[in-house]
């Protein structure tokens, strides 16, 4: 269930009579537990309550408490051993009357009357598994107010076939925009009376449906007609007539209305009760852009982004600069206008705007700083010099560009009410001017200069816009400042459609395809060249994979050769919005700008460092790209990938097949071998394979066993892809038929990101490594100290793709790039004994598994000591001691690796 739908259904049970004995499971029903959950709670089998109440492990427990002991129950449920022993995230009690409740891990706690348990269900959404955030949990308006939406928008699709095509679907979005605003301005007393809207719909119209959509388009027209002064509109009836003149482009436009039916016509009253003066424009924008989609309706109320989110974009891009100048102008009245005056001519410009999130929060941010010059000069705020038209945007979506368009209108009427005052804000409102220049479209296809211009017309020639209109300050003629923001669409190249590689073409401007390059990137690349040609700075939210393995050296020099830089970044966070799943989305924030002598700013989880420049690795240092590379440049032994069998399963055993075929077959023994890909590795699972050398495959095809599974390999591999039907002349053997003399070093090419080392191991001869795995065969064991280190995990983390939150080693980018000094013998003699420490302290703890041995929580104490010998070891081999921590140790790999690849380029 979504956010909406668990919204509709607490909100009904609130309204039942109360069912003391129904309660507990009514309750659990509503956030999405199933049917057989439930009997089984009812039955008791799974229900663990000691105080007669419903326990359901690691969720919630409930108790129906005896009239006016709502709080004894509470206490009674929270001093229960099995409320902690069953891990319950929640306890409640209730006796119909009153809700008690609290979050067992952050201790909130919320009280209620009963009947009011529907405008608190966000305390409560972590039961369903949705993460969310106080603005959501504490204004529940915004979800209530996307579910009376959702509804009459399918309904009112029901009544009106025709307006689901391609053709009116966008006229459907608008009207929605009008229901939306109708509603606002009826609670904000922008229209005048008391539920003007709602109660003129529900007067003038018939109980069916029948005569709404004609009373709509009256009113619809009154808001479009300027009244003569004193006078009444000539052809609007009086009860028309008492909507005034609002037009702005919202009512200007002929699109008709749909038809009503009697349930269409009571979503659309039911929405009207609702209390719309207390809608936050980012989070219903955010919200209601799903109900238009009919793929994203089932995450309708899922995609918010929090505040702090966005403005760890909005902050350092431009808002930080602007409230230092505040800083710096103290109470100088000079110094504050010229910053007055600053504000009016910043244009913020999201490319990817959704509902206009990032234009609504930096519109509201701008008026605070306004709202604070006026304050240090002792000025009353009559007019902003802010105007909507200073916010641009793109959006593909028709209905959520309509939202932006909204969102942000609302947003300045709630900043006037706020700063200037309530009575004032409903007098400047009407009538509209224009709102946010949002045009709808693909942003990789639009040319970015079109929709925000690289010369803006002087302030007396364009239209400020805005329903206050823009304040002109006296002086100015400086440049305008343009800020490009926002969290584009994020799609693998693997999960792009046909579309959206040519879209990423065009942004890019070739004609050949694109590499690995994630979705977003075009976005980034766009936005440089706008930079190139505009005064201005963008930043966005894209995928970390940016900043990762294969597709910083297909992107980033793109960007570097047009003398560019990120002069600020956020490294690596989950970008948590109100969906449930978002865990993987691991993010990245990159600021673009043209180069400049100022320190960049790199921050890591919440903590600022100024540094001279930023890699595209987001660390500290030049603007360098690690290559792939086909060998080691350090001269370090080959890496290879492991062998792919190609065989439709059929050269794999487990471990039980190998015991019955050689039980059966004793011969075959010399042609079973032990088989290791990267999951076998770490989790000590044993699989085998059939490994047949070509000089014996006549003595191996005399047994029937291997015979039937050398012809399934053949029909398997003449029906596969160009590379299987090539190998089916061979069905005996591996694609590749790599195996050590004496030993292999197997490296995973997947480890998880909490390991603080990649766990590399020593195979024995005999063993076959499989393409889930890469190897380097018969090393030195030198060589496995070597990358058991934390200098090579520093260089990995830094240069190696990610796989969601997990590292992807590749030889090519994190083993043959990695730099390694010249060793002398006594080097390699001190690393072989590290190494050998190493190995005999994984074996000391056998039967232990290597992903549980380097569990960061879990790893023993002698194996972590051999490790931070080996470290010491190695370290001071680089710079004849420890290095101080993983910055120093990645400005001396990319100090060595730079001077390698200059040599090799010289």
């Amino acid at each position: 269930m979504n956010a909406v739908e668990i919204e509709e259904a607490v909100s009904d049970l609130a309204q039942q009579p109360f069912d003391s004995a129904e309660f507990p499971f009514a309750f659990l029903a509503a956030f999405g537990n199933k049917e057989a959950t439930i009997k089984r709670l009812r039955t008791g089998n799974t229900n663990k309550s000691d105080v007669g109440g419903v326990l359901q492990r690691n969720n919630i427990h409930i108790a129906v408490a005896d009239t006016g002991e709502t709080v004894e129950t509470l206490a009674r449920l929270k001093a229960s051993p099995l409320t902690e022993r069953q891990k319950a995230k929640f306890i409640l009690a209730t006796d119909g009357a009153q809700v008690e409740a609290e979050e067992i891990g952050s201790g909130e706690v919320l009280s209620c009357r009963y009947d009011e348990l529907g405008n608190n269900f966000g305390f409560f959404l972590p039961l369903a598994g949705i993460s969310t955030v106080a603005e959501v949990k504490n204004n529940p308006i915004d979800i209530k107010a996307t579910s009376r939406l959702n509804r009459l928008y399918v309904q009112l699709l029901k009544d009106n076939a025709d307006w689901g095509s391609a053709d009116k679907r966008g006229d459907l979005n608008r009207f929605m925009a009008r229901m939306i605003f109708c509603f606002f301005a009826e609670d904000t007393g922008i229209f005048q009376g008391d539920d003007l809207f709602t109660t003129t719909v529900q007067t003038m119209t018939e109980a069916d449906g029948s005569n709404t959509r004609d009373v709509l388009l009256r009113l619809f027209g009154a808001m479009n007609t300027k009244a003569p002064d004193g006078a009444a509109r000539p052809g609007l009836p009086a009860w028309a007539d008492k909507f005034p003149y609002v037009n702005g482009g919202l009512f200007a436009d002929d699109i008709g209305c749909p038809t009503f039916s009697r349930t269409s016509r009571a979503y659309l009253l039911r929405a009207g009760e609702l209390d719309w003066k207390t809608i936050n424009p980012d989070i219903f924008g955010s919200m209601i852009q799903a109900v238009a989609d009919d793929d994203e309706r089932g995450e309708l109320g899922m995609h918010y982004t929090s505040v702090p989110n966005i403005q760890k974009v909005l902050d350092p891009l431009f808002l930080d600069d602007l409230r230092e100048q505040l800083e710096a102008a103290g109470t100088n009245k000079r110094k504050l206008y010229n910053l007055r005056q600053r504000l009016s001519r910043v244009r913020v410009f999201d490319p990817a705007c959704g509902s206009g999130n990032f234009l609504v929060i930096a519109y509201i941010r701008m008026r605070e700083i306004e709202d604070e010059i006026m304050r240090r000069r002792g000025e009353a705020l009559t007019r902003s010099v802010i105007s909507l038209t200073q916010f641009y945007g793109i959006e593909i979506k028709s209905f959520a560009a309509e939202i932006a368009r909204l969102s942000l209108l609302i947003a300045e009427f709630q900043c006037d009410v706020r700063f200037i005052g309530q009575a004032e804000a409903r007098a400047l409102v009407l009538p509209l001017h224009a709102t946010g220049n949002i045009r709808q479209g693909n942003a990789l296809r639009i040319d970015w200069e079109e929709v925000c211009p690289p010369v803006t017309t002087s302030p007396e020639e364009q239209d400020l816009g805005g329903p206050t209109g823009r304040l002109n300050l006296e002086g100015g003629g400086e440049e305008w400042e343009t800020y490009i923001c926002g969290n584009p669409p994020y799609l693998g190249g693997k999960s792009q459609s046909d579309i959206q590689k040519e879209d990423l073409r065009t942004a890019f401007n070739t004609s050949k395809k694109i590499g690995e390059l994630d979705y977003v990137s075009g976005w980034v690349i766009v936005a440089s060249s706008y930079v190139e040609k505009v005064h201005s700075k963008a930043a966005f939210v894209v995928t970390s994979s940016l900043s990762q393995g294969a597709q910083v050296h297909q992107l980033w020099p793109r960007i570097f050769d047009r003398d560019q830089e990120i002069f600020f970044a956020h490294r690596s966070f989950k970008w948590a919005n109100n969906a449930k799943a978002n865990a993987a989305v691991i993010c990245i924030i990159i600021g673009l700008a043209r180069r400049s002598a100022a320190d960049a700013r790199l921050f890591d989880n919440g903590v600022e460092q100024k540094v001279v420049s930023i890699s595209p690795y987001l660390t500290a240092g030049k603007r360098m790209v690690v290559n792939q590379e086909l060998k080691s440049i350090f001269g370090m032994p080959a890496m290879l990938t492991g062998n792919s069998p190609y065989d439709g399963g059929n050269l794999i055993l487990d471990r039980d097949e190998v015991y019955k075929v050689i039980e059966k077959n004793p011969e075959v023994r010399r042609f079973i071998k032990p088989l290791y890909g990267s999951y076998d590795y770490l989790n000590g699972s044993g699989r085998y394979c059939i490994w047949i050398p070509d000089h014996e495959v006549a003595d191996a095809l005399e047994n029937s066993f291997i015979l039937d599974r050398v012809e399934q390999v053949k029909a398997s591999r003449q029906v596969g892809g160009q590379v299987a039907k090539g190998l089916a002349k061979r069905p005996h053997s591996f694609r590749y038929t790599h195996q050590s003399k004496k030993s292999a070093i197997i490296a995973p090419r997947v480890s998880s990101e909490r390991r603080e080392y990649i766990p590399f191991g020593l195979l024995p001869d005999g063993v076959i490594v499989s393409d889930s795995a890469q190897a380097i065969y018969d090393p030195e064991l030198w060589v496995l100290a070597t990358i058991l280190s934390r200098l090579h995990m520093t260089w990995v983390r830094a240069v190696s793709g990610r796989l969601k939150t997990d590292i992807r080693y590749s030889s090519g980018l994190a083993y043959n790039t990695f730099p390694v000094p010249k060793l002398t013998e006594t080097d390699k003699a001190n690393l072989t004994r590290c190494a050998e420490d190493i190995l005999l302290a994984r074996e000391a703890h056998f039967p232990a598994t290597i992903a549980e041995l380097y569990d960061p929580e879990k790893m023993p104490d002698d194996l972590r000591a051999a490790h931070d010998c080996n470290d010491e070891t190695l370290e001071r081999i680089y710079i004849g001691r420890r290095f101080r921590n993983d910055t120093e140790r990645l400005e001396k790999l990319f100090d060595m690796y730079t001077k390698m690849t200059a040599k090799k380029a010289g």
